[in-house]
């Protein structure tokens, strides 16, 4: 039911917990593509903490935190035990774990092994309770039905409800479900949702079409006219007078429909409600705040049993009858668990007594939904299994109410303010329903409540409810649970307004429920008191009785002439009088209804229900009214045995005779037809018989597993799904990995454990004769070209040690060698999974090295250039000439210098043999020489030198030209004069 704010109580828990809004995302079955859309489309800076709460299997490892993250900028975290909520932030409930928030942190449960745990329906019923208006639900794909009251807790709480659009959900049961109760604000795509959950936090319109301004017929009233106006409404089109609700409780659920409907003023929602019936009736249900369970509050319902119901129970004699009246039965659950308590309690004292629970509602739609006795596998959830297996029989996804329990029950439509009592109840249940009414109409209800309990009968209250100043003739029986017992006599409730109407009946009110001037229709005058004081002190009592002869008010003491029978609830005159009044009585309504005219009846002698024997007069009345309605007034008037009437009689036997004539004649056709269709379902059933026996026996084999499997089912299609979204990254991983290993042309070949082939490169069909059909059989079976021996015993010892083996191979004709390196490999944290070997081609590799072996053996100082002249290789002479003069690190003339670059930079005008060199290079290199020869001086400090530069290039290479530089100065010397 509805809660004060709850920002406040979270304040005083905790002075830095979380206080803004905490939206739930429900998901099952295909949740994973929804909540990838949903957090895709989400701006990550809603100030909004996210709870993902899903079915998860706890045999498995969830992915779900790896998968999201790739789709919101918001951490995204799984839940520990008491972990504080913040803001931005995307919390994963663990597999295995149920979750409930308090005081702003989440805690967990482990999830029972067996049954069906409604995960979803658990947390949202947890932050219903908890964050009230800054609660978000949003139901998302899944099969079965949790989530469904999990929202209707968020609804009545005063939270925000969206679900998924059915047709866009991979499983629609979910979605389906919540949608149905009615409670769902909005149903739009996954990817749409988060737009309007912005548009809800930040109290801004959704689209822009809501925000075209019109004339308001309203916006000239003052809002307590604009809410009379509202109150009337809801009393014209749906029935029911709000007047007399806590003006606070009555204006929050109007702000919520209007932030639902963004609109920002109060005149502007009475203008909707104008134009939208069905708005109304929305409003009208919002307002009927209808949060029920089985068994809600167990320990009240324990107390319950061990104090009142068992020693009740102990107390009757056999064929006694119990009688029960629970008001504000909502949807049905807290009748059938009083039901299931007092079935229980006969068998327990071995006392089989007749039971008759008389649930009644304001409401006709919960009332019909009650009767049906019918609700999904997320309200059975709440019942222990020898419960549901006793009172309760599968139905598809959902539990319908066995017959033993459901005809003990009698559901009718009764307003506990405007109603008469129901009379000689042993038990009488009101929970949570006078927490909503103002001050007098919570004395009222309670009058009415008490005056209905026999002596030493049970009045059992809501957790958040109390007696008032009404505790004379009432006895405590648990403070804590709100139970009391009927000590004394109460008076009738009709009467405690000196003959006032205490419960006007719609159709005799005479302005709207709220006036302009803001007061009640009821509100006594002079003039009402006065009359009052006439009608006590000399009329008789009387019953105002409409067209269908149903009582619609009541005057003076009439208590002692009413009974009230059981069956289902009813304000008829034959329903409420003695049994010796009801043909006078009858007749006489009949004949003044037909002739418009007052009528006195001839004398009855009749028991009253204290005892007494009375000699009475019947009369009555047609009442003229504004409304046109037909009024008739029935007059009780105790008179001696010789008294006359003035008035017109009637002849009572002779119309008894004739009305009774007519009913025997109905009643012997209708037995006729009755017997004709008897015998014709009789063969049938017969027929039907034989079969249903068959199925009940194979039905309940199937029911026991069916709750299981549905569970597992749920949890591993969301298994599946996190697995799919694997499926993908692994294709992708393995298409980068073909492609890498293509790219880098080295053979690798994967073998597992026992040395067989799981995967090998396309390069390693040069080395060994590998097909893709040789996938899965043993290496050792696969002929290769190199001269590797110990290949297969590396490849086990690898797999022992765990260590990687690098060794240099040949090939069989010597032409090439190879780099193997042996390495194991893991799955995760795994023990070995298998090797794999790499077989690098290092055979050029071998060649430069035996090539500058060579040229590092003779005394000219050689390097190579490539095509663009940059030095690739220099041998030990060169290395020492540059060493000498100046270049300690080789970065001017060793590998990776430009050789024309350095002839450039000693180009000047004057130095011609700079010049010479460069261009000899370079003739060399673009082939317009074939050879190019220069002698050159280089004189040292110390020494004059002489030296000839020789370019010859290097064909069929990547090389372009080998330079050398040969020390000729002995030569010159010796020619020197």
């Amino acid at each position: 039911m509805k809660r004060s704010s709850k920002k406040s109580q979270l304040a005083d828990a905790h002075t830095n917990i979380f206080d803004g809004y905490i939206v739930c995302l429900g998901a099952s079955a295909g949740g994973l593509e929804a909540l990838e859309k949903f957090f895709n489309a989400c701006p990550a800076d809603t100030g909004a903490a996210f709870v993902v709460v899903q079915h998860l299997s706890p045999d498995h490892k969830s992915m779900m935190s790896n998968l999201l993250a790739r789709y919101t900028k918001m951490p995204v975290i799984m839940v520990e035990e008491a972990m504080p909520i913040q803001g931005n932030h995307v919390f994963l409930i663990p597999p295995g774990e149920i979750m409930h928030v308090s005081a702003g942190h989440l805690h967990l449960t482990p999830k029972s092994p067996h049954g069906l745990t409604l995960a979803i329906d658990i947390f949202l019923s947890s932050l219903g309770n908890v964050y009230g208006r800054q609660a978000v639900a949003i139901v998302l794909s899944g099969t079965g039905t949790d989530g469904t009251r999990g929202a209707v807790a968020i609804n009545a709480a005063g939270g925000f409800v969206m679900a998924q659009t059915p047709d866009s959900a991979k499983f629609d049961g979910m979605p389906r479900s919540v949608i149905a109760t009615g409670v769902v604000d909005a149903v739009l795509l996954a990817e749409e949702l988060p737009a309007r959950l912005v548009a809800h936090i930040n109290k801004l319109p959704y689209t822009e079409a809501l925000t075209i301004s019109k004339v308001i017929p309203y916006a000239a009233m003052n809002p307590e006219e604009v809410l009379s106006a509202i109150l009337h409404l809801l009393y014209q089109i749906g029935g029911i007078d709000f007047s007399d609700y806590k003006p606070a409780t009555v204006m929050r659920r109007i702000e919520r429909r209007m932030q639902v409907r963004q609109t920002q003023e109060l005149s502007s929602y009475l203008d909707l409600l104008e134009n939208d019936r069905g708005e109304v009736l929305t409003l009208r249900r919002e307002m009927l705040i209808s949060v029920t369970s089985f068994f809600r509050d167990p320990e009240t319902f324990e107390e319950l049993s061990n104090k009142v119901i068992t020693p009740m129970v102990a107390t009757k004699q056999a064929g006694d009858t119990i009688r029960v009246w629970i008001a504000g039965v909502a949807s049905g659950e807290e009748s059938y668990t009083i039901g299931m308590l007092f079935l229980e309690a006969f068998e327990r004292e071995g006392r089989w007594l007749n039971l008759k629970i008389f649930a009644t509602d304001v409401d006709p739609q919960c009332v019909e939904t009650a009767g049906i006795g019918q609700y999904p596998e997320s309200a059975a959830a709440e019942l222990s299994p020898e419960r549901l297996e006793r009172f309760f029989d599968k139905n598809g996804d959902s539990f319908v109410v066995k017959k033993e329990l459901r005809q003990c029950i009698v559901f009718a439509r009764h307003n506990l303010l405007s109603d008469p009592p129901f009379t000689k109840i042993d038990l009488v249940s009101c929970r949570n329903t006078l927490i909503y009414f103002k001050s007098p109409a919570q004395e009222r209800a309670l009058r009415s409540l008490q005056y209905a309990i026999n002596l030493n009968g049970a009045l059992l209250l809501g957790p958040s409810e109390s007696l008032a100043t009404l505790t004379d003739g009432l006895q405590t029986i648990s403070a804590k649970h709100k139970l009391f017992r009927r000590k004394s006599v109460a008076k009738l409730p009709f009467l405690d307004r000196q003959g006032g109407a205490i419960y006007p009946q719609p159709s005799l009110r005479k302005t709207p429920i709220i006036s302009k001037a803001g007061r009640r229709p009821s509100d006594n005058s002079m003039s009402d008191a006065g009359l009052a004081t006439l009608i006590n002190q000399f009329a008789p009592p009387a019953i105002m009785v409409n067209e269908h002869q149903e009582a619609v008010h009541l005057y003076g003491d009439v208590n002692i002439y009413l009974y009230n029978r059981e069956g289902t609830a009813s304000l008829e005159i034959n329903r409420l009088l003695p049994d010796a009044l009801i043909p006078v009585a009858s007749a006489l309504l009949y004949k003044a209804n037909h002739d418009h005219c007052s009528l006195v009846s001839d004398l009855v002698d009749v028991t009253l229900n204290n005892g007494e024997h009375q000699t009475l007069k019947l009369s009555v009345h047609p009442v003229a009214n504004e409304n046109q309605e037909r009024l008739t007034l029935l007059c009780f008037e105790a008179v001696a045995t010789n008294d006359l009437s003035e008035k017109t009689s009637v002849n009572v036997d002779a119309v008894t005779v004739e009305r009774i004539t007519i009913l025997q004649r109905e009643l012997s056709a209708t037995r006729d037809s009755l017997q004709s269709t008897i015998e014709e379902l009789e063969t049938s059933n017969e027929e039907l018989q034989a079969t249903n026996e068959e199925l009940m026996s194979s039905n309940e084999e199937l029911q026991s597993s069916n709750e299981e499997l549905q569970s597992v089912n749920e949890e591993m299609n969301t298994v599946n799904d996190e697995f799919q979204e694997k499926m993908l990254l692994l294709n992708r991983a393995n298409a980068d990995l073909d492609g890498m290993a293509k790219a880098s042309g080295v053979a690798t070949v994967f073998v597992d454990t026992q040395l067989v082939i799981t995967r090998f490169s396309p390069d390693a069909s040069q080395i060994f004769k590998l097909r893709d059909a040789d996938i899965g059989r043993p290496l050792d079976e696969i002929s290769n070209v190199l001269s590797y021996p110990d290949l297969m015993t590396d490849l086990s010892t690898t797999i022992k040690t765990e260590r990687m083996i690098e060794r240099e191979i040949n090939s069989l004709d010597q032409k090439k060698t190879y780099l193997v390196r042996i390495l194991p490999y893991k799955v995760a944290t795994t023990k070995v999974h298998g090797v794999v070997a790499t077989f690098v081609d290092v055979t050029s590799y071998h060649d430069v090295n035996r090539l500058q072996s060579i040229i590092d053996a003779l005394p000219e100082h050689i390097a190579v250039v490539d095509p663009v002249g940059t030095i690739v290789m220099v041998n030990a002479a060169w290395r020492r000439f540059a060493i000498s003069n100046g270049d300690m690190e080789l970065k001017r003339s060793g590998p990776g210098a430009n050789y024309l670059e350095v002839c450039q930079a000693g180009n000047h005008e004057d130095d011609a043999i700079a010049k010479a060199a460069e261009m000899g290079l370079r003739g060399v290199l673009n082939g317009s020489l074939p050879l190019f020869s220069l002698d050159y001086p280089c004189h040292s400090p110390t020494q004059q030198r002489w030296f000839v530069m020789n370019v010859a290039p290097v064909l069929g290479s990547e090389f372009g030209a080998v330079i050398s530089h040969v020390n000729i100065s002995s030569g010159y010397q010796q020619n020197t004069p």
